[in-house]
């Protein structure tokens, strides 16, 4: 539903506010305590937003490279004395209907191999008001995975209500109901404790809900696409289209996520504050991954057990399905129709090539930084907005010799098929040329009317022996 104009630029106010402040680093400050703590988060909740703040909440905004002094509540193992690679957070509480935590930790546990697990921590942050219920679930993780806890794998915490600002006589935002702004408002403030917790055990922090299955691998694919992003200045990068699941963070913005989701907890739900954090850090897009990684399977919410069958119909299980993509420059003389470039057809992230209508001849070149042994190529084109805008006629070749001349090119190539519909798709592809493939070249062979929409450019290397 929508909210009024005031309570909007109310609002949009105070989110300006949390920039400014995020801006005065350079302010002189010290350590909070404990209490200071306890007060802050008081004081938020009980005044309005940017008027009546006091010295300390302002210092604690402005120190937003450091962590919240809370004290947790070990239910469970230990942190890893080491910095890890991976930290996965998920919080949870008991359901009316039916839980989902322990298969959900069954699934990361069983999907990693042992290399893998080397890598990353699990944090579980119950978060149930009723202790028995906590400590019952505790001790049935206890039972169910003792080598991840002697691994230091995986950590289960629970942070104290007197933390927790006011959770009663919230504003009603969006009509909702007084039940549900508690639960959300409450919900954003789990996150925040479990972020704030995370904060210093790894490099990189990846929110997942207790209700998933995860893709066999999955650690090795993030790794695969955090490469295909060096160098750019993302915030969030996300592995499944749903709600709050998937999404990956640089630790080293945690303790700003912390104090963004504790100051406006009560205005919003959690997935819709995750974006405003973006857009603020200036990612203006979503980067969301082709294939996501971990499934919806919770039938029912953890709100009063509604019914709740969200699946997300991009999610691949099977990893050797996950195309490896290796780094390559792109090279086309077809000319580019509004901003969607060449790199986005082999991109890991969802968009496009999008080229105007290609003449005979014309082609869509990948050159790798090194030579790989592939041994499957699978490209789409056209999509379903524009289903005419499909390669009608072309081949696919692969190049060898790579020349050192101005333009980057390959010597000799030898044709592996043609499209069919436009799409190509072959395998057993390592006896195709003697040796390892340096480039991969789409040919234009007939002259068509319609533009060209290369969606997806997918291909796998042959694994080591």
């Amino acid at each position: 539903m929508r909210c009024s104009l005031k309570r909007s630029l109310a609002t949009a106010f105070s989110l300006c506010v949390f920039l400014l402040i995020m801006y005065l680093a350079s302010w002189h400050h010290e350590d909070l305590v404990m209490n200071d703590v306890q007060k802050w988060a008081q004081t938020v909740g009980l005044h309005p937003i940017a008027t009546d703040w006091t010295v300390s909440s302002l210092r604690m905004f402005i120190n937003a490279t450091n962590t919240l002094n809370i004290s947790y509540d070990y239910l469970v193992g230990s942190p890893p004395l080491q910095k890890k690679f991976l930290t996965l957070g998920l919080c949870s509480v008991k359901r009316m209907r039916q839980d989902y935590l322990l298969n959900t930790l069954t699934s990361i546990f069983e999907q990693s191999s042992e290399e893998e697990m080397k890598e990353m921590v699990v944090v579980v942050h119950l978060t149930d008001p009723d202790h028995k219920w906590n400590s019952q679930m505790a001790l049935e993780i206890a039972r169910s995975f003792p080598n991840q806890l002697h691994q230091r794998n995986l950590v289960v915490i629970h942070t104290r209500l007197e933390y927790y600002p006011p959770l009663e006589g919230l504003k009603r935002n969006f009509n909702d109901p007084e039940d549900r702004v508690r639960f959300r408002s409450k919900q954003n403030v789990d996150y925040a404790y479990l972020m704030n917790f995370a904060s210093n055990l790894s490099t990189y922090y990846l929110m997942i809900e207790d209700d998933v299955r995860c893709t066999k691998h999955f650690l090795t694919v993030i790794k695969r696409n955090l490469a295909s992003q060096e160098g750019t200045s993302w915030v969030t990068l996300e592995f499944s289209k749903l709600g709050y699941i998937a999404k990956l963070y640089r630790s080293t913005d945690l303790p700003r996520l912390t104090r963004f989701l504790m100051l406006f907890y009560q205005e919003m739900p959690c997935d819709w504050l995750f974006v405003h954090f973006r857009l603020l850090l200036t990612q203006k897009e979503e980067i969301r991954f082709r294939q996501s990684l971990f499934q919806h399977v919770g039938h029912y919410s953890s709100f009063q057990g509604t019914l709740n069958k969200l699946e997300d119909e991009d999610f691949e299980e099977d990893f050797s399905k996950i195309p490896d993509n290796p780094p390559a420059d792109i090279i086309t003389d077809i000319a580019t129709f509004r901003n969607s470039i060449p790199s986005k057809a082999y991109s890991s992230v969802i968009g496009y090539f999008w080229g105007k209508a290609p003449s005979v001849g014309n082609s869509f070149t990948l050159i790798f930084k090194k030579a790989a042994p592939i041994f499957r190529i699978q490209i789409h084109t056209g999509s379903k907005e524009f289903p005419e805008s499909y390669l009608h006629e072309g081949l696919v070749a692969l190049g060898t010799n790579k020349l050192q001349t101005l333009r980057p090119r390959c010597a000799n190539y030898i044709t592996i098929g043609h499209f069919t519909k436009g799409i190509f798709d072959k395998q057993n592809l390592e006896n195709s040329i003697t040796s390892d493939t340096v480039c991969v070249q789409i040919l234009v062979t007939n002259t068509q009317s319609e533009s060209l929409i290369i969606s997806n450019i997918s291909i796998w290397i042959k694994p080591k022996a």
